[in-house]
């Protein structure tokens, strides 16, 4: 077995397409690389292992998700150890390029390479002098490299030209050489779909297309193609992780609300966010609520959608797990959680209140008319049913108006566009049914082929 079989674990946040790193130094101790602030699993993992974090290493300010550093060392002691340059307001070890750290045997070197942010590390991990493999987090990733426009489009050209040289200085180690980045297929931060999520130097010279561009110039042209859009939440954590997150003393909580103090909130500005699967979202729920079901991607959706300012009020089914949504929501920096519906739908019924419905077909029942296709700009382009309208459901609450009249909402499965439906039902919107289903099933029950071939959906 090699030293990845041996001593390292790879901690992967399928929602976030997010790999963490926890790593064993054989006496007892444990690193951890580019921890998030829900750090149940890597908790359980050490546990197992009997382990205790004593070092802990952010490759970059993050923008996905908060960093769980802070509270690593607040809970076991651990140095967090990051780029000088990111200057981050709370007790750490600043690296600068060439800087190591001595690890109790294994030794951990900090290489410059700025890209995806400008006070990027990669770290390199050595065994005396043999390159066991490097965190890469939003350098070098499994066929392409991060997206270089966190900071701004003005400097999305700087940044990938940063982020070319970055490679090219990581595609000069040992080809043998471990790659362990951060960003996955699924992160917004730009990573092609498959199912690797670590590779070797040798293997990303062979197969990634950046790294094959022929100049500089290349390089920039295919990284800012490859750019779509990202969640609006990523603007205000960056900030938040050069600062330090909060120290969690306690597990938080969701209260139980009656209808009562649902509808309180409801009138003083809150937010209801229905959890359940789609179907019973569109059977019967509170009206103005949005439907973000409860899944991998829950986080995305909620903080691309809603505010962090705001209470948030939701409605679960009987068997979901209200954990889940609470860290779910904490590892985005989502707070102002005020509770949920004790009883959930039932009770707000039993308390006389009404409920709005939407219709939810199959793709033998939808109508023929309008189709408003609201996934990404990239998957609609791999493939959309012809004449189809296309507002990403990111965009959706600003172009609300643009929605055809009497459209047939649709995705790739059938929850984006239920979100998208509450959307436009809380802009008035009322003539709306949903496809259960994606555009694959459409054409096919309504004798159309797709334009191109059909992508990914989350």
């Amino acid at each position: 077995m090699g030293f990845a079989d041996d001593h390292l674990l790879a901690l992967v946040d399928e929602g976030l397409g997010n790999s963490a790193y926890l790593v064993d130094l054989g006496d007892g101790r444990a690193l951890a690389v580019d921890a998030g602030r829900d750090l149940r699993a890597l908790h359980a993992a050490a546990q197992r292992r009997g382990l205790t974090v004593a070092y802990v290493a952010d490759t970059h300010l993050h923008a996905d998700f908060l960093s769980g550093a802070v509270q690593l060392g607040h809970e076991t002691g651990a140095i967090v150890l990051a780029s000088a340059a990111g200057q981050r307001t709370f007790p750490h070890r600043g690296l600068a390029d060439g800087d190591e750290v001595d690890l109790g045997g294994l030794r951990l070197r900090g290489l410059a390479t700025p890209g995806h942010t400008d006070e990027h590390l990669s770290f390199l991990l050595l065994d005396g002098g043999r390159e066991l493999g490097v965190f890469t987090g939003g350098s070098l990733i499994v066929n392409s490299a991060a997206r270089t426009d966190l900071l701004g489009a003005d400097r999305s050209q700087e940044l990938a030209r940063a982020q070319y040289r970055s490679l090219r200085h990581l595609a000069t180690l040992p080809d043998e050489t471990a790659v362990w980045p951060t960003h996955g297929a699924g992160s917004f931060c730009s990573a092609p779909p498959g199912a690797e999520r670590t590779t070797t130097i040798g293997a990303q010279k062979q197969t990634n297309p950046l790294l094959a561009a022929p100049d500089e110039d290349t390089f920039v042209k295919q990284l800012l193609a490859s750019l779509g859009s990202y969640p609006s939440y990523f603007s205000r954590l960056t900030e938040r992780n050069r600062r330090g997150p909060a120290v969690l003393t306690a597990a938080p909580s969701l209260p139980a609300l009656d209808a009562g103090q649902v509808k309180a909130l409801l009138a003083d500005g809150g937010h209801v966010v229905d959890v359940r699967p789609a179907a019973e979202f569109a059977a019967g729920h509170i009206a103005g609520a949005i439907s973000i079901p409860l899944r991998e991607a829950f986080a995305t959706w909620l903080g691309w959608l809603l505010p962090d300012t705001t209470p948030l009020v939701f409605v679960t089914g009987e068997s979901q797990d209200v954990g889940e949504i609470v860290w779910q929501a904490y590892k985005i920096g989502y707070e102002r959680l005020a509770g949920r519906l004790a009883g959930g739908m039932r009770a707000w019924l039993k308390a006389g209140n009404p409920q709005a419905t939407t219709a939810f077909v199959t793709a033998g029942q939808a109508p023929a008319g309008p189709y408003l296709d609201v996934r990404q700009q990239a998957e609609y382009c791999a493939g959309h049913v012809p004449g189809a309208v296309n507002l990403e459901l990111g965009d959706l609450a600003d172009r609300a108006a643009e929605a055809p009249a009497g459209a047939l909402v649709a995705c790739g499965h059938g929850e984006r566009a239920m979100t998208a439906a509450g959307i436009l039902e809380r802009a008035g919107r009322t003539d709306l049914t949903v496809l259960n289903g994606g555009p694959a099933e459409y054409a096919t029950a309504h004798g159309k082929r797709l334009t191109g071939s059909q992508g990914d959906a989350r």
